[in-house]
């Protein structure tokens, strides 16, 4: 036998060897996966890539600002399985129809928030203790009210139908009653309660709404990108007062200390008033600034 026939018969007996390992057909009692032994490890599915939500961009307002606020509430509200690393710069802009600057002007601001990191060559990732609160901007922006209540984990209190309380009477002039919904959210991380909201919602506008969705998501959110309520404005109210009984006990402060009482009025293109949310949180979690336009 020549030497290329040696090591063609060496090749084949490898190779015989190896497909017997594979079929599991040898006599050594190895068994092979569905046979009825020990079944080789199924590799885990890989994660979900990450999916920014979509956006209506208003021209009004700063561009940059809208998708850093978009891009926020989708990073906290995102599925704890999806990927921690966020698509290019350029295929963000090309998401948002935004130029590649503006994209960079919001991704910068994030990561001054601390929500992301950047790093050369390698992209730009989400970070794992991001701050999950941070001061409330208010500049004219549905999607920055959306921003800021996203990525808090949300308990319902309870929710039903109730009579039209009287200093709400004047915002559902045409209803007998509401559906009333409370809830309360606390840090992602510490588990701490943050706030506490009621929501008055129209009966009509109610009767769409999932429950189990307002633990996901907040009542805005599924307002909007759930029921399909086009919302045309949002008017806020924020005041300093002290918390009563009820705040003082689901926030764990004391009795009488600070709180931040916002309200928000939602109003649809009808210009009916579809929700009144009423939210106490904690003064030492929360400040508000307002940015007021010239033009």
């Amino acid at each position: 036998m020549t030497e290329s026939q040696e090591r063609a018969g060496a090749d084949t007996r490898r190779t015989d060897g190896d497909t017997t390992s594979a079929a599991g057909t040898g006599t050594d009692g190895d068994a092979t996966a569905g046979s009825g032994g020990d079944a080789q490890a199924v590799p885990a599915p890989p994660s979900p890539a990450f999916a920014p939500d979509s956006l209506v961009l208003n021209r009004k307002l700063p561009l940059w600002y809208q998708v850093s606020q978009s891009l926020r509430a989708s990073i906290l509200g995102r599925p704890r399985d999806a990927s921690a690393r966020l698509p290019t710069e350029e295929q963000l802009a090309a998401h948002y129809g935004v130029s590649v600057l503006t994209m960079r002007q919001a991704l910068k601001e994030l990561e001054a928030e601390g929500l992301i990191s950047r790093h050369r060559r390698r992209g730009t990732f989400i970070e794992p203790r991001a701050r999950r609160v941070s001061p409330v901007r208010l500049l004219g922006s549905v999607d920055a009210i959306v921003a800021q209540q996203s990525g808090e984990a949300t308990t319902v209190l309870g929710h039903g139908p109730t009579a039209v309380p009287g200093d709400l009477a004047e915002f559902f002039p045409d209803c007998a009653e509401v559906t009333c919904y409370r809830r309360l959210r606390r840090d992602g991380q510490s588990d701490e309660p943050t706030n506490w909201a009621e929501n008055a919602v129209r009966p009509d506008i109610a009767a769409r709404i999932d429950v189990a969705d307002l633990e996901r998501w907040p009542m805005t959110k599924v307002l909007r990108d759930v029921v399909g309520v086009r919302i045309s404005r949002i008017t806020d109210t924020v005041e300093a007062r002290l918390a009563d009984p009820v705040t003082a006990e689901l926030l764990q402060v004391p009795l009488l200390s600070p709180i931040l009482h916002y309200t928000g009025v939602t109003y649809d293109e009808e210009g009916r008033v579809v929700d009144v949310a009423r939210i106490r949180y904690r003064g030492d979690r929360f400040s508000f600034s307002v940015t007021v336009e010239a033009h």
